[in-house]
């Protein structure tokens, strides 16, 4: 059976090794190379077939999530492993976007690894415990914040509605009323009563808000 042809990609020499010795007694694996940056990765692949990257996020120059973006591009039936101490939402769902098959903590196990490769090379996806329970709480929570916004739009009348968009939009109190043909007193008193339903104190936690459930975009 041909082995796995891995490349370790990782700034710190002393995780490079840590890896390694990890794999060593692997019959099916096989580590062909390893790199501290872009410009050895790439160096690398240009003389040597890999199957799979395990790829660390902080590195010097350009991160691994850059580089797994630029991978998928250039190399599509490369598949990478992120292996970092990263396990915030921000990070794992970058490295899904671009293009990362798994991702697991620095502090995974052995088998962990072996069984994120294995999957991996069989065309599977793997996530570590931690990194799915940051997922699906990600998910669940998204899923509650759409619940509550579609609770809080009902709160709201339509003309509360469209004050509330031109607010976060910039508008002040006077344009308001002169858009939508009304006194200025009047927009006051609806801006309080948007404020007042939605728990909110002011215009900026309005604008938070209005960012937060996609209201408005930056």
């Amino acid at each position: 059976m041909e082995k796995i042809k891995l490349v370790l990609v990782d700034d710190h020499e002393i995780v490079r090794d840590g890896i390694k010795s990890l794999l060593l007694n692997s019959d099916n694996i096989e580590i062909v190379g390893e790199a501290a940056n872009v410009d050895e990765l790439f160096n690398l692949l240009n003389a040597h077939r890999a199957d799979i990257i395990i790829m660390d996020i902080s590195l010097p120059g350009k991160s691994g999530i850059d580089i797994t973006k630029e991978l998928s591009t250039k190399y599509p039936d490369l598949k990478v492993l992120i292996l970092s101490m990263f396990t915030e939402e921000e990070f794992i769902y970058n490295a899904i976007k671009a293009g990362a098959k798994g991702y697991l903590p620095k502090n995974s196990k052995q088998e962990d690894l072996l069984t994120a490769i294995t999957a991996i090379q069989n065309g599977e996806e793997f996530f570590s415990p931690l990194i799915s329970k940051v997922l699906m709480n990600s998910y669940v929570k998204k899923i509650r914040n759409e619940n509550n916004f579609e609770n809080d739009k009902e709160k709201l009348s339509k003309r509360e509605m469209e004050i509330l968009q031109l607010v976060v939009k910039g508008f002040s109190n006077k344009e308001i009323s002169e858009k939508l043909f009304i006194s200025i007193r009047t927009v006051e008193t609806h801006k309080t009563h948007v404020l007042q339903k939605l728990n909110l104190k002011s215009t900026v936690d309005l604008v938070k808000y209005a960012i937060k459930n996609k209201i408005i975009k930056l």
